[in-house]
Order: C-alpha cells, then sequence, then structure tokens
C-alpha cells in the first residue's frame, strides 16, 4: 500500500459469505437507522443520487447499495490504497487502517452481495467539490472518510451543495473521543451553515438542510421504528433533536452473499476433516493407553524369562496354560 507509506503487501482478500464478515464500524442501530430513512425516501416518493465519502471496506456501502433505485446513481469517494494529500491524512491513514484498506478488499466484498460496483472515485473527497457530483442530484449523503476538522469541514460542504432540499447528511464519529475534528466541524455547521439535526446514535449524527420535522415526528411515532430501539427528545439551541439509542430486534436482515452456499459447504467439510481428526486422534490416545496398561505384565514377564530358572519358568508356563 502506498497510501501509508508501508512497503508490505496487503493480504489478499477473503470473500464475504455475509455482511457481518465485512470488517468494518457500522453497527446494527446504524444499519437500522440506514434502512429507515432510506426506506421512508422510497415511501414518500423522494428520488436521488447516493454518495459516500470514506467506505474503508464497504460494509455501510453495501448497505446503501441495496436501496439504490433504477436511474439512480451511487458515487463512493475513497483513497483506498492512493497517496494521502498531505502528511495528517497519511498518519491518519496508517495509523486506523495500516495495510487493509484497499480497492481490490471494497471490490471483493461489494461484488459478493451486488451485480454492479457503484462509480468509484480513487481520490481524496476533496475532489470532489469541483462539481463532479452534480449539485442537488443526492438524497443521502454518509461522511466517515477523514476525521482531520480541515477534511471534514470540506466534506460537509461537499455534501450540501450535492443534497437535494429534503436530503439527508449522516456524520460518522460526531463524538468519539479521538475525533474532536468531527465534532467541530459537525456542530459548526449547525450552528452556522444551517444543518438541522434530525437524531443522534452512539456513532452519527443524522441532518438535513430541510424540515426535520417529519422525519423527528415519525421516530417518535414509531418508537425508533423497531422493536428494542427508544427515541429520547433533547433541545440544543432551541432546535429539537432525537437521541436513537437501543438495539433493534430481530437485528437487520440482509441477504447473504453470492458466496454463502460455497463457503458453508467448505465449512461443512473443514469441520467434518477436523472431526475425523479428532476421533483418529482419541482412537490412538485409547491405544496408547491400552498398551500402557499392558506393557507392566509385559515386562514382568521378560524379566522372569530372563531371571528364573529354567525349570521353574517352563512349571510357571505349563501352569498358566492349565489355569
Amino acid at each position: 500500500m502506498t497510501g501509508t507509506g508501508l512497503t508490505t503487501e496487503a493480504p489478499r482478500p477473503v470473500e464475504p459469505a455475509v455482511l457481518g464478515d465485512v470488517p468494518g464500524w457500522f453497527w446494527d442501530l446504524d444499519r437500522h437507522a440506514f434502512d429507515w430513512f432510506l426506506d421512508r425516501q422510497e415511501v414518500t416518493g423522494l428520488t436521488g443520487d447516493l454518495l459516500e465519502l470514506g467506505a474503508y471496506l464497504g460494509r455501510s456501502a453495501i448497505v446503501m447499495g441495496r436501496h439504490l433505485r433504477p436511474g439512480e446513481k451511487f458515487t463512493v469517494c475513497d483513497l483506498f490504497d492512493s497517496d494521502a494529500p498531505d502528511e495528517d491524512n497519511a498518519a491518519e491513514m496508517h495509523m486506523s487502517y495500516r495495510r487493509t484498506l484497499t480497492r481490490e478488499a471494497f471490490e471483493t466484498n461489494y461484488l459478493a452481495f451486488h451485480d454492479e460496483l457503484p462509480t468509484l472515485i480513487q481520490a481524496p473527497t476533496s475532489v470532489l467539490a469541483d462539481g463532479r457530483v452534480k449539485a442537488g442530484s443526492c438524497r443521502f449523503v454518509h461522511v466517515d472518510a477523514s476525521h482531520l476538522y480541515e477534511h471534514v469541514a470540506g466534506d460537509i460542504q461537499v455534501a450540501r451543495a450535492a443534497l437535494r432540499t429534503a436530503g439527508v447528511l449522516v456524520l460518522d464519529d460526531y463524538r468519539s473521543a479521538h475525533t474532536p475534528g468531527v465534532a467541530a466541524a459537525t456542530w459548526e455547521a449547525v450552528f452556522n451553515q444551517g444543518l438541522r439535526p434530525i437524531c443522534l446514535t452512539e456513532c452519527k449524527f443524522y441532518g438535513t438542510w430541510g424540515d426535520p420535522e417529519p422525519f423527528q415526528r415519525e421516530l417518535i411515532r414509531a418508537s425508533g421504528g423497531a422493536e428494542g430501539c427508544r427515541v429520547v427528545t433533547d433541545t440544543i439551541a432551541g432546535q429539537r433533536v432525537l437521541r436513537l439509542g437501543g438495539a433493534p430486534s430481530p437485528v437487520p436482515f440482509f441477504p447473504v452473499s453470492r458466496h454463502h452456499d460455497r463457503i458453508a459447504e467448505q465449512a461443512e467439510q473443514l469441520a467434518a476433516e477436523h472431526a475425523a481428526e479428532r476421533a483418529a486422534g482419541q482412537l490412538a490416545a485409547r491405544r496408547a493407553a491400552a498398551a500402557a496398561a499392558r506393557r507392566p505384565v509385559a515386562v514382568a514377564r521378560r524379566v522372569a524369562a530372563d531371571l528364573l530358572p529354567p525349570v521353574l519358568t517352563g512349571a510357571l508356563r505349563r501352569a498358566r496354560r492349565r489355569g
């Protein structure tokens, strides 16, 4: 990988059987929230493209891609294994991703669940400021690239230009202790740039430059939209903000990958081979134990044959045969 400054070759991507096999930090509550917002857009008839800035190995992109409708475009922008644009970003990539983040790994994971790749832009997210994403074309934008304030602030401006009025912006890591730059950029957009919060999860901020009230009203009425979820209402600087918590039950459904049956069959075969090896090992252990139990008798017989007079040894053998 060149972007991290490492010269060792990245590991070969492993095909996933289920979504959980794709590495990443996209938890069930946010999977549910993504589905809830994207399903709502379909129900309300809001059309538009999808955009993700920062994809890692594709877990959230795979979920977003399932909501892509005919005539819409899904664009993913990530450095993958390219050089970082500055030293701070290079250090961040080296610390967080090391050798795992490659375009090949993303493509392997995404194509396990979808027939076609999204439009991939392998470059710093700042290149999107040149207008290659059409203004007002997107209904849903997920920002999860750099954690550096300057980069996140720029990504928010890219998202603002790309989103339709009723579109939804999702910002990752808005409150983590190791990502103060994301928090600064997020709340700066709220207080100074018209971004209006809809709801917060432990990991992500959901907002809009449109009216958040219809989203909030439905989330409250549906108690978070799933069994096991809860909604708490807060007010920040006169704006209502919902906090979405709990754990959706059951876990949000997602179809298995195209490799699932083959991987499951291989796993069953491997388990059978391991079981046979264990059985063979146990049989060998039992035979060894039986041999060890017989060994003192055999040794005693050899000692007797070596030490006793021939006449007495013969008498003992005849007595043993008669017995």
